[in-house]
């Protein structure tokens, strides 16, 4: 089975793999050779992967898309960090992720309250004898 995990276009694995080990809303699953074809959204987590010769190698996501299709296992994600030592993604990068996964939902509410303020002026400026909302 391949493994092909991309972040933001640039490719940062490309191998052959006995299985491959991910966490989506449903919870974590593991892949082998020959599963069904497959797609799912991934939740900010670990992929974790054994190579031919069974050694486990570690990539924290920042969430992202996981496909199986004839045999080929391929993760698209927006953030990425490869590491072996699994202890230290799970401490130290998933609570960076985190937070800034916390920073941009902060700003998209931040930025969709300020419209609708603009656009109760708007209509405060088109119906000045209502005094505000329709």
């Amino acid at each position: 089975m391949r493994l092909r995990l991309t972040s933001l276009g640039e490719l940062l694995v490309d191998a052959e793999v006995r299985s491959v080990r991910a966490e989506d809303d449903s919870g974590a699953f593991g892949l082998l050779p020959r599963h069904v074809d497959f797609l799912t959204t991934l939740k900010i987590g670990v992929v974790s992967w054994r190579d031919v010769e069974g050694q486990a190698h570690h990539c924290a996501v920042r969430g992202g898309v996981l496909t199986v299709r004839d045999g080929e296992v391929s993760v698209a994600t927006r953030e990425a960090v490869i590491n072996d030592d699994l202890e230290q993604l799970e401490s130290t990068v998933l609570e960076r992720f985190h937070e800034r996964d916390d920073e941009e939902r902060q700003a998209r509410v931040g930025g969709k309250q300020l419209e609708l303020r603009a656009a109760r002026e708007i209509l405060r400026y088109l119906n000045p004898g209502r005094g505000g909302m329709p």
